[in-house]
């Protein structure tokens, strides 16, 4: 009862100050105003209304560059979303990515937490998912891959070249596995110094495709409910089917990687020094100061991401040349007068063949194996064209709209043309700024760049110049003789890279000597 008294002299002494409280209400509501009008919340690029809780991360879709390329026809060239509170930006254009990705790269190199995908299933030891800082394995996988660029690994991407084109006049209905097998042999070769691979059945590749599929799946928003509670990264792992088979995976494949790592060591100390990205690291060993396990993760990155793109890159080339044979005709009319019929194509010939580099990069612009390049994370509260960009937002480069920007490629941006990266006098041409040496995004950006960039250009223009000079590639036939329709548009999602949909074609030889001049070419390389 005593206690009474001074609640109800309180309420009365408010009910005769009334002027105080409203005035007390009346500044709440100014300041809480002031607060509103000025965060630079309310200033967050346009993008669609998500679910709470969830945000848009089912609205996405499968094909998620489809869905972003939508998404730019009605928000513009930045759009934020949020996925399971995690705030987003796609950059839909070649002027945002590179003004953020490129020019303010030191507050845009970092990456996002993949708790499954980079700590457990890679052990943090996989350069791409690294968060952004000086990274010793990051310094030393460029290293690896651009010591002696473009030597090294040119006679074993020839020997490749002259391999994969025996092969698809052999079996033209088993292109795809041509090129996979082709791709799988060349980078095997460059990082474990082996010979070329005789079949996809090969244990070792087996090992490396299904260990890139496990990878790529556990990197999909909403896979892994750690990604989004964090907390349950602290389960012990007996309790956490999860947790436990990402752990088995990560010493299968380390063991794996090892092996292959140190047979390279053992060589070396038997004197057999050939060129390969282990024989590189393993020199730099003390330099680096790197473990057996973070070296043999350099080199392991190489056969996973390198083997599919590739084979997924050529695998478009094929599809371009077999439904635009205008293009292939080009490709071999400079072929004739610069390589002739009498030799195979080689390196040598790589500066005199602009309009096979051309295809080269138009392929990789047409259809990029990767349309949504690996996201990158904003370290800092940034500004933007008047829109603000969270500390911790997620940067996702829709790479796929990147590269059919008809302000930057013309109109035609969507067809397969060469000629778009030549001059007047039929000369590589120079890039627009901000576009850097490769005219269009397929490779990355800013300090994230694909660090084996050069290797995989060269693998592509070798096998491209070597397959036409020797084939003609044509659409299978019905029964009538009627070419069978292509579907240019239709794809397979492999995880790790995109492929076309499968397709068949007719592979023939351009002229009768042919099948004697590669096989004289593969006897001669299987010497050196």
């Amino acid at each position: 009862m005593n206690n009474a008294v001074p609640v109800a002299r309180i309420i009365s002494d408010i009910q005769h100050n009334h002027i105080l409280v409203y005035g007390l209400a009346a500044g709440l509501v100014v300041l809480l105003t002031a607060r509103y009008l000025t965060s630079p919340w309310r200033k967050l690029p346009p993008g669609p209304r998500g679910w709470p809780l969830v945000g848009n991360a089912f609205s996405i879709g499968k094909a998620q560059w489809l869905t972003f390329t939508e998404w730019k026809k009605q928000y513009g060239d930045v759009v934020y979303f949020t996925a399971f509170g995690r705030p987003m930006i796609v950059l839909n254009s070649q002027k945002a990515a590179s003004d953020l990705l490129d020019h303010r790269a030191a507050i845009y190199s970092d990456r996002p937490d993949f708790i499954v995908a980079g700590d457990i299933l890679c052990g943090g030891l996989l350069v791409t998912f690294q968060r952004y800082g000086p990274h010793r394995t990051r310094k030393a996988t460029v290293e690896s891959l651009n010591r002696g660029v473009p030597g090294p690994f040119r006679p074993m991407q020839l020997k490749e070249a002259v391999l994969l084109t025996l092969d698809m006049l052999a079996r033209p209905s088993a292109w795809g596995a041509n090129l996979q097998r082709s791709a799988s042999s060349m980078i095997m070769s460059a990082t474990y110094d082996t010979p070329p691979i005789e079949s996809l059945d090969d244990p070792k590749v087996n090992d490396v495709v299904d260990f890139g599929e496990r990878l790529t799946q556990t990197m999909i928003p909403g896979a892994n409910l750690v990604e989004v509670f964090t907390w349950m990264k602290a389960i012990p792992s007996r309790f956490a089917k999860w947790k436990r088979e990402a752990e088995q995976d990560y010493a299968k494949f380390s063991k794996m990687l090892e092996n292959l790592y140190n047979k390279v060591g053992t060589d070396l100390a038997n004197g057999i020094d050939r060129p390969s990205i282990s024989a590189s690291l393993l020199k730099d060993t003390g330099r680096n100061n790197l473990s057996v396990r973070e070296n043999a993760w350099i080199a392991g990155i190489m056969f996973i991401a390198g083997s599919e793109t590739t084979s997924a890159a050529l695998s478009w080339w094929l599809l371009a040349v077999v439904t635009h044979p205008e293009t292939q005709r080009r490709a071999q009319a400079e072929l004739d007068v610069v390589v002739g019929r009498a030799r195979v194509p080689t390196f040598a010939d790589l500066p005199h063949l602009p309009y096979i580099s051309a295809m080269m990069k138009e392929a990789l612009r047409w259809r990029p194996v990767g349309p949504i390049a690996v996201p990158h994370r904003c370290s800092e509260d940034d500004w933007y064209e008047g829109m603000f960009i969270p500390k911790g937002t997620i940067c996702i480069p829709n790479v796929w709209a990147l590269n059919l920007e008809a302000e930057i490629y013309g109109a035609d941006a969507h067809n397969f043309n060469p000629g778009r990266f030549l001059d007047e006098k039929s000369a590589l041409k120079e890039n627009p700024p901000d576009m850097k040496e490769e005219g269009h995004g397929t490779y990355g950006f800013g300090r994230r760049i694909c660090a084996g960039k050069h290797i995989a250009n060269d693998s592509l223009f070798i096998d491209i110049a070597v397959m036409l000079w020797a084939c003609t590639f044509e659409p299978a036939k019905d029964e009538r003789g009627d070419a069978i329709p292509i579907d240019t548009d239709g794809f397979i999602d492999h995880g790790a890279a995109v492929h076309p949909a499968p397709f068949d074609c007719i592979v023939t030889p351009r002229f009768p000597e042919v099948p004697t001049l590669l096989a004289m070419e593969r006897e001669l390389l299987s010497g050196n």
